[in-house]
């Protein structure tokens, strides 16, 4: 069985066990590029800002988190003390995707949304979860847009100020200053601003997979010529560096008969190999064609040849519980496969999840690496980790730490702990929200 996988996965080019340690140097590269205006793919983005020395005091904020699937927004308030607490929160869906929207009615959709926190306080704290040129006010210009939302005019337009003008269009009395950070950038900020008692870290990193797969880490001042040419560019700061748009690695002709049904073909193609919102696409092209290929049993073969698509939750539940009918695949398999057909159709979906925790455990290494801490054990740099397919997909978690103890610690002396923050997201960006009043 694993010969027969392992001939399949060849003659169209996937490869499951990536190597790591050469995707690390070739991330490194182009990080570097990227950092001192080079071409790159990565876009390495400064943002003007570190975490802040303590927590906000007295004070509340409006927070927007738009990402990838869900749009969030609620009011979080400080208390004296800087605690917070979060009050008003809605769910609704992120505007553009299913359905094209022209420039206005993407940001009256979003000014819809947040209706309910009309003039609750002065400043916004936007967690825009997309690739933006962060300007030193603050605001942000959309880059590209990824995931599937669909609203091409949106681009290269300043999303503060167009949502300043959508607000005072709906009629908000406030002029509130609002402040574009990335979700990997909140994530960031809330590991920062409240340490476990007793720890201290060397820096943060921030990493996002879900829906999509990013990472922003701390970069210290560069001294070189060209940042004596530009000294405020290369001060020390967060950096979002965009990881998912990272294009120099194998492509499949899964991978490649998938992104061709995306909207932004032959772009953040790492992210497409990654991340919960192309997963399963690639899952289903993988497991289609090894139906066409008789590698399944004929009629477990027939059946799953005729699937029309496959979501990252259906084929993760197989990997979780391949012998319960409670999924798609595993119905399936229930009534007409074989012990075989079940050995084969985990090893293909398990490729799939593995190769997404080899590229994720890349990109947090080449972070590591690049933020020049962690030397000492006893101060490592802290990882927020955020995003269900992180979580919850079928030992993604587990891999990208065993692969993070190897390439860091045992190969390099590099120390480094992974951790979680409830609601980091919010409270990011509401500690980044306040840090420019």
């Amino acid at each position: 069985m694993i010969e027969a996988v392992s001939d399949f996965f060849s003659r169209h080019n996937f490869v499951r066990h990536v190597a790591i340690e050469t995707t690390v140097d070739a991330l490194l590269h182009d990080m570097q590029n990227g950092l001192h205006g080079k071409a790159s793919d990565q876009d390495m983005i400064r943002t003007f800002i570190n975490p802040p020395e303590k927590s906000p005091c007295g004070k509340s904020v409006i927070v927007i988190d738009a990402g990838g699937t869900n749009f969030r927004s609620c009011l979080v308030t400080f208390d004296e003390a800087g605690m917070p607490s979060i009050d008003l929160l809605q769910k609704t869906s992120m505007p553009g995707v299913g359905t094209q929207l022209s420039r206005t009615e993407f940001f009256d959709a979003i000014a819809k949304n947040i209706e309910h926190l009309k003039d609750k306080a002065d400043a916004i704290g936007f967690c825009f979860s997309y690739a933006m040129k962060i300007t030193e006010d603050g605001d942000g210009t959309l880059i590209m847009f990824s995931k599937e939302v669909n609203a091409p005019e949106v681009i290269g337009s300043k999303i503060g100020a167009c949502l300043q003008e959508a607000l005072a269009r709906h009629g908000w009395k406030k002029n509130v200053r609002i402040t574009l950070l990335n979700d990997t950038v909140a994530a960031l900020l809330a590991g920062a601003a409240a340490p476990a008692a007793g720890k201290k870290y060397s820096s943060y990193i921030g990493l996002i997979l879900g829906t999509g797969l990013n990472a922003a880490y701390i970069q210290s001042k560069i001294d070189s010529a060209a940042a004596r040419a530009n000294p405020s560019g290369f001060e020390k700061q967060i950096i979002v560096c965009e990881s998912g748009k990272f294009s120099h690695i194998a492509l499949s002709d899964f991978d490649k008969a998938a992104d061709g049904k995306t909207l932004n073909q032959k772009t953040y193609l790492i992210e497409k190999q990654s991340s919960g919102a192309y997963l399963g696409a690639v899952a289903h092209e993988v497991l289609v064609a090894a139906a066409n290929e008789k590698l399944l049993s004929e009629q477990c073969a027939h059946r799953i040849a005729a699937l029309q698509s496959l979501s990252l939750i259906e084929f993760d539940s197989f990997l979780h519980a391949p012998f319960l009918a409670h999924s798609t695949i595993g119905t399936i398999a229930a009534e007409c496969a074989t012990a075989r057909d079940y050995d084969i159709l985990f090893e293909l979906l398990d490729s799939v999840a593995e190769r997404s925790a080899r590229h994720a455990a890349a990109v947090l290494a080449a972070c590591v690496i690049q933020s020049g801490a962690g030397t000492s054990a006893s101060k490592p740099v802290c990882i927020v980790c955020n995003g269900s397919t992180y979580y919850k997909t079928h030992g993604i978690a587990r891999r990208v730490q065993g692969y993070l103890e190897e390439v860091l610690t045992a190969e390099r002396g590099l120390y480094w702990e992974t951790i979680s923050v409830e609601h980091d997201i919010t409270l990011g960006a509401a500690i980044g929200g306040l840090a420019r009043l």
